[in-house]
């Protein structure tokens, strides 16, 4: 079974909670908003631990290397069968300064001609309901799970969503 593991950058505002969140660069999430955000995420094997995963896959996704003490938000299992490790991290990133890794894939498919996209082509911060709206569903209760680790008295603002 694969695993990743993850970090959920979030900063305090005044009106509450802010998290970030990336967007899965290349043609076939072009258009795609709602659903199809992430935290910056990849897998990992047998040999590395979550903790060092989550910093790894941060910085190479984001160009930026994490720092600080990670909160375990726990693992959740995703629709493909692959557990996702999750850690809440208080920090701060520009996402105008995002630089992601490539990856390379025949595009379009079948002409024999491979194109080189960025793994993130976008990062934003965003409130945990506007969050819970553009994250992939899988991922929503690590929302839910920052927000009562640092909002112990919201009435569920990430579960006020439509549930896409």
């Amino acid at each position: 079974m694969k695993k990743s593991a993850g970090i959920l950058m979030y900063k305090k505002a005044q009106d509450g909670i802010l998290v970030l969140l990336v967007h899965p660069g290349g043609p076939f999430w072009r258009k795609r908003d709602d659903g199809a955000w992430s935290i910056p995420k990849g897998e990992y094997g047998e040999a590395e631990a979550p903790e060092a995963a989550a910093r790894r896959e941060f910085a190479e996704e984001t160009g930026s290397a994490p720092e600080g003490a990670l909160q375990p938000l726990g693992e959740l299992r995703q629709k493909s069968g692959k557990t996702v490790t999750a850690f809440a991290l208080e920090g701060v990133f520009d996402t105008s300064c995002l630089h992601s890794n490539l990856f390379e894939i025949e595009w379009p498919p079948r002409s024999g001609r491979f194109e080189f996209f960025p793994e993130i082509d976008r990062a934003e911060w965003f409130t945990l309901s506007e969050a819970g709206q553009k994250i992939v569903g899988g991922q929503r209760p690590f929302l839910e799970r920052l927000e009562r680790l640092h909002c112990p008295g919201a009435q569920g603002t990430v579960s006020q969503t439509d549930g896409r």
